[in-house]
Parts: structure tokens; C-alpha cells; sequence
């Protein structure tokens, strides 16, 4: 499985689709959250992503200082497949990136509360109470360096 780590510039229509399909497939339909998926934001990210010759295996973005929040930010994170150690690879991938190309002290995140403990284990702690998005009960997660 390879890694890839892009801006939104070097991302390929074909990959930029792909992404956009599997996020639509993940976050809207299969989580039945109608929202606004494409919200600007990938504009400003770093898209990180595992894939085969099957293709895309794993995904998230990392937000630059300032979009989202005063950290870099981390979301959108998914795999197509549950359970497979995908998930603390492309977040541990995603946590490097952020360190190293965006110089990250802190990295927050807006989690699913259900996925709390899978966030704890790389790190990150709860800093806010819990709170709906789109009708999905979140908290938000800070890790420091």
C-alpha cells in the first residue's frame, strides 16, 4: 500500500474524484448525514491517503493554522475497511505530516464521540464537551508535541 501526501494543487482530477467519492460514500451516505461535504476547505489541506490496486484504502486531510481552528487541524479521516489498523496508520501518517510540513505543535480535532478511545491511544485528549454536527454527537480533541 502506498502513501501519498498532496496539496489540493498536485491532487490529479482523477484523485480529487476519487476522494471526493469515497468522503460522499463514508460521511453522507453510509453515516445517512445529509451536509455540506465540500465546504472550501480542501483548498487549504494536505490530503493524505493509502492506496492500492484496489484504490484509496484510507484518507484524511490536514488543515493549515487558521482554516478551521487557531491549530492545524486534522478531519475527514476514514478507511474503507473498519477494524483494520488502517485508520491509526493514516492518522499516525497524517500527525507526521502535519509535524513536519506544517510545523504542528498542537493538532485538534472534531471526533465522532463513539471514536474517543481510537483518538486517546495516539494521543489526543477531550477539550470541549460533547456537542451535535450535523446531528452526530462530536467533542473535540487536542494532541500536543
Amino acid at each position: 500500500m502506498d502513501l501519498y501526501v498532496k496539496r489540493f494543487e498536485e491532487l490529479s482530477a482523477g484523485e480529487l474524484y476519487d476522494i471526493l467519492q469515497l468522503r460522499v460514500a463514508v460521511f453522507v451516505v453510509e453515516q445517512q448525514c445529509a451536509y455540506q461535504e465540500l465546504d472550501g476547505k480542501d483548498f487549504c489541506a494536505l490530503h493524505v491517503y493509502l492506496k492500492d490496486e484496489a484504490g484509496i484504502q484510507a484518507y484524511l486531510r490536514v488543515l493549515d493554522k487558521g482554516v478551521s481552528f487557531e491549530e492545524v487541524s486534522i478531519g475527514r479521516v476514514l478507511t474503507r475497511k473498519r477494524n483494520s489498523g488502517l485508520g491509526r496508520r493514516i492518522l499516525s501518517e497524517g500527525m507526521k505530516a502535519a509535524r513536519e510540513q506544517l510545523q504542528a505543535e498542537q493538532i485538534r480535532i472534531e471526533a465522532q464521540t463513539y471514536a474517543k478511545g481510537f483518538y486517546e491511544k495516539l494521543g489526543f485528549r477531550q477539550v470541549s464537551e460533547e456537542f451535535l454536527e450535523d446531528g452526530i454527537p462530536h467533542i473535540q480533541m487536542l494532541w500536543n508535541v
